[in-house]
């Protein structure tokens, strides 16, 4: 059988007609971290680099996605299959062809997608040239498409070829219908123990997920954050580094950044040094980008930022705008919605627009 393949990706399927249950669905689909305030205190540096041990709980991850199998379906096993079974836990329904070539090329992602997501949603694919009622009842006139059922019912859809990230993100957007996962809960309770400073506790509950769930992106750089907070900066590294293209995965933005300052904090003098030499000369704009970038590694974030808004405002040229391309990494570093951040960029909007 012949395919028409559309702008999409997605290929037209026979005409099955669309009245019924559904109908018009097929024709239009729906589609960092707060570390709270910062003190100017220097947090007492660790003796020596260390690694958090695995927390020695069992999370319950690593055989729930073997509970959650991908099958096939038919159109007397849909009810039992998909709709009864989304009554329990988000279910994906990947309507495919034997003759759709966007299918063979979407299938390893869909599948590579659901599988990284640790059981917290079921996928169930159907062959609507074997089966074409249910495409048919839904209004479903071109595939690949994916309908996610939610208690019982249809809850959102994709339709074409989408990059893996695009299908995690639906799934985490699919997956938080139904309520956080057990999974989430275990990364935001290792968040909150990161923002309360608790890096060696936060780091093992990363490390266990990792374990457990070994691909899972946001506990690798949960980790790798933790690693560098507890002053393991060969650690942090070794995280990015086994994960490939990790500079593709925005989880690790603040991650990638926050090495680098680490790294370019190693071959400064020390504070005190930089401090008494920009005090007999206030003038000297290297000085006071290298005391910002001891103070950021030190901890004294807001103390940083000012002194490179200092500069900005006194040779807004220096270095090619060096001062501003540097406090944009420091952004980068403490999250988009870090206080210091947010108070940060206030001061150099002021500056830019004023």
């Amino acid at each position: 059988m012949s395919e028409d393949n559309n702008k999409d990706g997605s290929a037209n399927k026979p005409d099955y007609g669309n009245a019924g249950y559904g109908a018009g669905l097929g024709s239009g689909y729906s589609g960092g971290v707060n570390y709270g305030s910062q003190s100017n205190t220097p947090p007492p540096a660790p003796t020596q680099p260390t690694s958090p041990p695995a927390a020695t709980i069992d999370l319950g991850l690593s055989n729930k996605s073997a509970s959650l199998p991908i099958i096939d379906t038919t159109t007397d096993d849909f009810m039992l299959d998909v709709v009864e079974a989304s009554k329990s836990f988000p279910v994906l329904v990947d309507f495919w062809a034997p003759w759709c070539e966007p299918c063979k090329q979407f299938t390893p992602i869909l599948e590579a997608a659901v599988n990284s997501a640790s059981g917290i949603i079921k996928l169930v694919k159907m062959d609507i040239e074997a089966y074409p009622e249910i495409a048919d009842k839904m209004g479903i006139k071109s595939i690949p498409a994916v309908v996610a059922f939610v208690n019982g019912r249809p809850a959102d859809a994709i339709q074409g070829v989408k990059t893996e990230s695009e299908v995690k993100a639906f799934i985490k957007k699919i997956g938080s219908a139904g309520g956080p996962s057990e999974l989430d809960k275990i990364i935001d309770e290792a968040q909150t123990l990161m923002d309360a400073g608790d890096y060696q506790d936060a780091g093992g509950l990363y490390s266990a997920i990792l374990q457990q769930v070994p691909d899972n992106i946001e506990a690798a750089a949960g980790l790798g954050m933790a690693l560098l907070k507890l002053g393991n900066l060969e650690g942090a590294k070794g995280v990015i580094d086994n994960i490939e293209n990790a500079k593709q995965h925005k989880e690790f933005t603040a991650l990638i950044s926050a090495i680098e300052l680490e790294e370019q904090a190693e071959d400064l003098d020390d504070l005190g040094e930089l401090a008494d030499k920009l005090a007999k000369n206030p003038k000297d704009h290297q000085t006071r980008y290298d005391l910002a970038i001891a103070l950021n590694s030190a901890g004294q974030r807001e103390n940083a930022a000012d002194h490179l808004l200092e500069i900005i405002k006194t040779d807004r040229k220096w270095e090619d705008d060096g001062a501003k391309d540097q406090l944009l990494k420091f952004f980068e570093a403490w999250g988009p919605m870090d206080e210091v951040t947010l108070i940060s960029r206030r001061k150099l909007s002021s500056l830019l627009f004023s």
